[in-house]
């Protein structure tokens, strides 16, 4: 008997030598998390498809509502296009972007990464054919999950179902323009006019989802059993606003993260949870970076507020709270049973994230329990990764095809059934159940990269395709994946986040600006003008032998009176401008302003490569 005890005890302690010793190739798992995506496409898929089992599907989405929506992401192991996970998805793949672009560029995957994004916002143009209408679902839950069928040839109702000012949805509406805000950062210098074009539908789905406001699941009801908005939408509100301040710097966006933060709970909600329906933790997180950046100004004391809610969050993941995350014993965090593994992708994330905030302002985090350091926050990160990737109890890896001991029974309709490439005899809606669904044998398709639901509360997993709540990946459990991969890959080196976050492009050429193309006032009259207009240049860089140059202009309202009816004149401007609405020939203000304060301004950029453009004002009133 004591003899057992002692080797028991001895493999005990080898194995948690071999937990803390392990290495795993995170480079590697970056490369196949980001695979996966491609896997999930719907539409016509492109001649670099890397994954060579799937085909053209979806090719008639939107066509009984007379609108092409052709493209986007099923969401996961069915065929429905489900929007608000699909949204959330493209803004937290933008984040890890915005973030770590460079260590993704340094690894090869930045190219990949930026498909991925895209593929995601060029449906949701189309989704968002009017400023006010927004298509949040192609496909409905119950009918799909009755079939079992390759998306190649599904034939379940492809129904599109959509919200607008008088079925509205602010969830849906808010998290889309989040998306398209972040995005547009993301391709703010390889494509300006792409970026324009996604930055003018997020100021669109931002002011449809504030102004007609609503809960998406009580429009689109047929969401309600898969992706129904427990959380409300003032969450999502909050975080669009955030992301279209990163994107825009526009003073519009501060104030409104400022003067809601407490009424629509940024500032009173303590999560420890950050996901697809509940956005607080994020949010908050992000409020944090402009305080990091030195930009709260007159809202410093409210974004404090926000500030201390996200590090509640952080210390309850490091159980140095009050009210601490459940674990389980080998140290994977719990929230549910059904896929627990996107909580786990996105608060490692998050603090990884803030881990990288707090060294940029050289601090340490307090919290209830004790203090931690950034470093420590980095550590937590890398321990669930790690789990995923295969330091378990288990030794399972729960990133499919990493690894030798991973899931090979997903539940996935497409990686189940054999590849309609290498065999097309139809398969039936319930015929698919009997003979693929059922069958107690390894996919024929390996679904490269995608990261499973997970263990239960006490590490026991089991691989088979029925087990849904364990075996089922979803798009937004990788998406965050990506970010704390790529910064996982660097080590230990903390990052400087006080500097706005813009996405590099491949291999860019940075150059300072040339004295060439100065800054070039607008001429005043001869007598003084109530309005007048300064032009800066902000930036300069090469991209494919063109320089470009980023000019910031402010208009200042110096009269005593509020000026309305604005009319901009603008010659010589060869490319996007954004932060005005264009009416015909002329631009007056952006579709969240109808009149400037006495003594206010407002700011609008353009990108060009050439020198300023003329702006003049050419109509205005005073009341």
């Amino acid at each position: 008997m004591g003899s057992s005890t002692s080797t028991i005890s001895v493999l005990v302690f080898l194995g948690l030598v071999q937990f803390v010793v392990s290495r795993h190739d995170y480079k590697q798992a970056l490369s196949k998390s980001i695979l996966f995506f491609e896997a999930q496409r719907s539409g016509h898929l492109p001649p670099n498809q890397r994954v060579s089992w799937r085909s053209h599907s979806g090719l008639n989405d939107g066509k009984s509502s007379g609108v092409d929506l052709v493209g986007g992401y099923y969401d996961a192991g069915d065929n429905v296009k489900f929007g608000l996970p699909m949204a959330f998805t493209v803004t937290t793949m933008c984040w890890s972007i915005i973030e770590y672009g460079s260590q993704l560029e340094s690894n090869g995957e930045l190219g990949n990464a930026i498909d991925a994004v895209k593929w995601g916002t060029d449906y949701f143009i189309k989704a968002h054919p009017e400023p006010n209408v927004l298509y949040g679902e192609v496909g409905d839950g119950k009918s799909d999950h009755y079939c079992w069928q390759r998306p190649e040839e599904m034939t379940t109702d492809r129904k599109a179902y959509k919200i607008d000012r008088n079925n509205p949805g602010s969830d849906l509406a808010g998290e889309t323009a989040a998306a398209m805000a972040a995005a547009s950062i993301v391709f703010r210098r390889s494509d300006p006019s792409y970026s324009a074009e996604l930055l003018r539908h997020a100021h669109q789905l931002f002011e449809f989802a504030d102004k007609y406001r609503g809960k998406y699941d009580s429009s689109i009801t047929v969401v309600q059993k898969y992706y129904g908005s427990v959380s409300g939408y003032n969450d999502e509100l909050l975080w669009a606003a955030a992301w279209l301040y990163q994107a825009t710097n526009d003073k519009y966006y501060l104030d409104y993260l400022g003067k809601n933060g407490d009424s629509m709970g940024g500032t009173g909600w303590s999560m420890r949870e950050f996901g697809w329906d509940v956005k607080y933790a994020g949010v908050q997180t992000l409020v944090a970076k402009v305080l990091v950046q030195g930009k709260a100004g007159e809202h410093t004391a409210v974004f404090e507020r926000y500030q201390e809610k996200a590090e509640q969050f952080m210390c309850s993941m490091l159980g140095k709270s009050t009210k601490n995350i459940q674990k389980t014993p080998g140290g994977l965090i719990f929230r549910q049973r059904w896929n627990n593994m996107q909580f786990v992708t996105s608060a490692s994330f998050l603090t990884a994230v803030y881990s990288d905030y707090l060294s940029s302002s050289k601090r340490n985090l307090r919290c209830s329990q004790g203090n931690i350091s950034p470093s420590q926050l980095l550590d937590f990160s890398k321990s669930q990764v790690d789990y995923i990737l295969g330091d378990n109890p288990r030794g399972t890896s729960y990133t499919v095809g990493y690894g030798h001991n991973y899931p090979r029974q997903v539940h996935h309709r497409g990686s189940s059934i054999v590849s309609f490439k290498v065999n097309q005899k139809f398969v039936t809606c319930r015929g698919g159940y009997a003979k693929w669904y059922s069958r107690k044998a390894n996919d024929p398709n390996v679904l490269t990269g995608a990261l499973v639901g997970g263990p239960d509360a006490y590490d026991n997993f089991a691989d088979n395709r029925d087990n849904y709540e364990q075996t089922e990946p979803t798009t937004y459990n990788n998406a965050p994946l990506l970010g704390v991969l790529a910064r996982l890959i660097s080590g230990p080196t903390g990052f400087d986040q006080r500097l706005p976050g813009v996405s590099p492009t491949p291999s860019p050429v940075i150059i300072k600006p040339a004295p060439a193309p100065k800054s070039k006032p607008t001429i005043p009259p001869a007598s003084p003008s109530p309005i007048t207009i300064s032009q800066k240049m902000m930036s300069s860089w090469k991209n494919e032998g063109k320089v470009y140059h980023r000019y910031s202009t402010k208009l200042t309202n110096r009269s005593t009176k509020t000026l309305k009816n604005l009319k901009i004149s603008i010659t010589k401007l060869y490319g996007p401008i954004w932060g005005v609405t264009k009416t015909g020939n002329t631009f007056g203000f952006p579709s969240w302003m109808q009149s400037l304060p006495a003594g206010k301004s407002m700011e609008f950029v353009y990108i060009h490569s050439a020198s300023p453009a003329n702006i003049l004002v050419s109509n205005y009133s005073l009341e």
